[in-house]
């Protein structure tokens, strides 16, 4: 059975260190700060986050469910990233959980660290992750 989520003190002070890394453009290239704006309350929410690419395309996968940011971007297709001195507004659409599941299969190899949250293992069938692919939602990024 996958870990749930929970966003204690540890790990509020890991985002932490992770943000401020992320604004001075050091650390892993993958990881953003991802900023949506809250569906009720309308006041902007950043978390870092990993974003997922194979070089042609670019992913935002959720590898601890439907947390806030997800609510969030499904509701308005939209996000900005930055990395260091880089910003970026997108635009995304949610995938299939047959589209998905290649994704899920790369970003649990490319993350360990998110490994406890999945019911598959890295070397699981891709059929295997399809059906995991509902419990983590992935966006593509179009712009």
């Amino acid at each position: 059975m996958a870990k749930r989520y929970r966003v204690g003190r540890f790990r509020k002070f890991i985002n932490t260190l992770a943000t401020g890394r992320i604004l001075k453009g050091k650390g892993d290239p993958a990881w953003y700060l991802l900023t949506t704006v809250g569906r009720k309350s309308r006041k902007k929410r950043t978390t870092p986050i990993a974003v997922e690419s194979d070089g042609e395309q670019r992913w935002l996968v959720s590898p601890y469910g439907n947390v806030g940011w997800v609510h969030n971007i499904r509701a308005s297709r939209k996000a900005t990233l930055l990395r260091g001195e880089e910003f970026e507004k997108i635009r995304v659409t949610e995938l299939s959980p047959e589209e998905a599941a290649p994704v899920l299969k790369r970003h649990l190899l490319s993350e360990p660290i998110v490994r406890a949250f999945f019911d598959v293992k890295p070397k699981s069938p891709l059929e295997d992750f399809v059906a995991e692919a509902p419990r983590h939602p992935v966006f593509r990024i179009v712009s």
